[in-house]
């Protein structure tokens, strides 16, 4: 989930929604999500094979230029300042629980169950083995857990929306978790994000942090999503989005989606900037 700020890219308050009810047309002037297709449309046509990577500053995605440095890169002479500098994090076990979302409290989430697998490569195609994978998401609402989160959408009680798991020797993954909701914000009027679960992967050093998100086939709002967009490359956006595979599928128990993450070179999964 985006922080909680004063940026256009954060789900909608009651007030921001209007408890009675939304008016007839937006007031004149006001961005509409006509208005986004058109600029994301004009910037794929100028931008069409940008990389695998965002375009830092995207005008539709109206707080991207928030989310990247403006100033001068400083030169780190010493590599190991970075490490000693940097975000400290605790030491605790990664356990089996930590990549199974729908039982970390005493009842049963909402929402339907999915299985998500994949396998961490580099641009060789060599597994990337005993790598930290962490998840969040929103709960099948469309609400995440978080202090900042006033979107109307109930909380479950059975669901916190965080996981983790380390790939096995040959860069193998797996999560058991609901599908996450879609959820308005307020990059423009009736702006909705498409379901996508946040993934994390932190490398051998906090420097090689990569941040994405995953997405799911068929969903009808791909095709409106600035944040999806902002990658200009439409080979590299469909990597964005998982498969389906019935194959994956727990026999009464949870869908299946394949979901594989490529952490360099042309085929790269891509990142968030400002992460």
């Amino acid at each position: 989930m985006p922080p909680r700020a004063t940026t256009p890219d954060l789900p909608h308050t009651q007030a921001d929604a209007g408890l009675k009810g939304a008016p007839d047309r937006p007031p004149a002037g006001t961005v509409t999500q006509a208005d986004i297709d058109r600029e994301i449309a004009g910037l794929h046509a100028a931008h069409p094979e940008s990389g695998v990577h965002p375009l830092r500053d995207f005008p539709p995605y109206r707080s991207s230029r928030l989310r990247h440095p403006r100033r001068a890169l400083v030169a780190v002479r010493d590599p190991d300042a970075a490490e000693l500098t940097g975000p400290v994090f605790g030491v605790t076990d990664v356990t089996p629980l930590d990549a199974d979302l729908t039982r970390r409290h005493l009842h049963e989430p909402l929402g339907e169950r999915i299985t998500v697998q994949g396998r961490v490569t580099d641009r060789d195609g060599r597994p990337v083995r005993r790598q930290l994978v962490e998840i969040w998401q929103a709960n099948a609402a469309g609400r995440y857990r978080h202090q900042g989160d006033d979107h109307s959408a109930p909380l479950d009680p059975g669901f916190t929306g965080a996981g983790r798991c380390l790939t096995d020797d040959e860069g193998r993954y797996a999560f058991t978790t609901i599908r996450p909701g879609a959820y308005p914000w307020r990059n423009h009027v009736n702006a909705w994000r498409p379901a996508h679960i946040h993934f994390s992967l932190f490398g051998t050093a906090f420097t090689q942090r990569l941040v994405t998100q995953m997405y799911f086939p068929g969903d009808p709002l791909l095709a409106h999503d600035p944040v999806l967009h902002a990658v200009t490359d439409e080979r590299a956006r469909q990597r964005l989005v998982a498969a389906y595979e019935h194959d994956l599928s727990v026999p009464e128990w949870s869908l299946g989606y394949r979901w594989d993450i490529v952490l360099d070179g042309p085929a790269a999964t891509w990142t968030e900037e400002g992460r």
